[in-house]
């Protein structure tokens, strides 16, 4: 039977270890670049890393390494090379030339794989104006043709002139998009007004660490959940009720590390969701050794987007598989070594297997009976 299911590309990934870097740093986002990659459907076939002080203005590695990834990319036809950080136009173009395949940097194939994603017209919206910020500045990697026939009479001019225009029409389109996004964001707005004084709360969260997951069994709906990056781009809210106290809870897109910034700037609306939120469960994946980094870079994001610090719940999930990942931390030991850190609003489950949900509910409970009851003190 010939199979109709589309073939993976091959895929190299490349990082570096930069100046006052851990190794151990470098290798948990190229990790995490992997599994962007599988996300986005290529398998990966090496990872080249190399100590630098600072990228080669060039080609991002010494000549050397790109050399020798030249020959890998030949004798493995290798389909794309991936990129753990942003590239500047010149050196895609001159990474291209060498390399003669496809070339991939950090914030494009996320920008890809959230392209893949957006179902609504909202997100497709904030992905394409995300999309097309990103192209403006590289747009110079298009006309690489133009290189050949450099020093030929009338082509440089022509050459600029089409690069020109191609910018002023992607200028065009992205005033066009942000028009249509704040048209967008204003039903948004119009909608959360909508829904009255209910208390409201937000999942927020590392990627992939089971927000979804546990949206749905609070909620008992069917929200898309599933394990890869970036699996809910759209906001989804639901009403619950524990113990008859009802509130709005609201699902967001996860926070990960090197985030492209036009994805946060086109994405606003969606975290604007999380600034008019009462309480906030934090989700974090207890069974990632780099959890830590995880809970900091969602912290340092809230920090900024905040004005105020809002009462909020955190959630150890998916403690079902610490042996599995063979951390050298047990349950007791972490609840310990966390205690200092935050209060004791603060619950270890697992959302997969129902481990401790009670403990979340009733949490969940005490926190919005508080708020239900200072809105609404006609209900006491």
């Amino acid at each position: 039977m010939i199979s109709t299911a589309p073939k993976k590309e091959k895929a190299i990934l490349i990082g570096l270890i930069l100046k006052n870097q851990l190794k151990e740093e470098a290798d948990e986002y190229l990790d995490e670049l992997q599994f962007l990659a599988l996300t986005s459907g290529a398998h990966t076939t090496k990872v080249f890393i190399q100590k630098m002080d600072t990228p080669h203005p060039a080609t991002f590695v010494g000549k050397g390494k790109i050399n020798e990834i030249k020959q890998f990319v030949k004798e493995n036809e290798i389909d794309m090379a991936i990129f753990d950080d942003d590239l500047e136009a010149t050196q895609i173009r001159n990474i291209e030339r060498i390399l003669e395949c496809k070339i991939l940097d950090r914030s494009n194939l996320i920008l890809d794989i959230f392209a893949s994603r957006a179902r609504t017209s909202h997100a497709k919206t904030q992905v394409e104006l995300a999309q097309y910020q990103y192209l403006l500045p590289r747009l110079t990697r298009m006309w690489t043709h133009l290189e050949r026939q450099k020093g030929g009479i009338g082509m440089r001019g022509p050459g600029e002139t089409q690069i020109e225009t191609d910018r002023r029409i992607i200028k065009q389109k992205i005033n066009l998009l942000k028009k249509k996004l704040i048209k967008i964001d204003n039903q948004k707005i119009a909608q959360r007004s909508n829904r009255g004084n209910m208390v409201r709360v937000a999942l927020v969260g590392y990627t992939n660490v089971g927000k979804s997951t546990i949206m749905n069994i609070l909620s008992k709906s069917d929200v898309f959940a599933e394990n890869k990056l970036f699996a809910t781009l759209d906001t989804t809210v639901r009403k619950v009720v524990i113990n008859s106290i009802p509130f709005l809870l609201t699902d967001t897109v996860g926070f990960i590390r090197k985030l492209p910034h036009q994805l946060i700037e086109s994405f606003k609306s969606t975290l604007d969701e999380v600034r008019e939120a009462d309480v906030l469960i934090h989700v974090v994946d207890v069974s990632q050794t780099s959890f830590n980094d995880h809970y900091d870079v969602v912290n340092e994001t809230l920090n900024d987007l905040l004005q105020t610090e809002k009462p909020t719940i955190m959630v150890f999930n998916k403690i079902d598989k610490i042996n599995k990942n063979k951390l050298d931390l047990n349950i007791e030991q972490l609840k310990k070594s966390w205690l200092s850190k935050i209060n004791n609003k603060h619950v270890f489950i697992s959302a997969t297997n129902k481990l401790n949900l009670d403990q979340l509910r009733e949490m969940l409970h005490i926190e919005t009976k508080i708020i239900h009851k200072n809105r609404f003190p006609y209900n006491r």
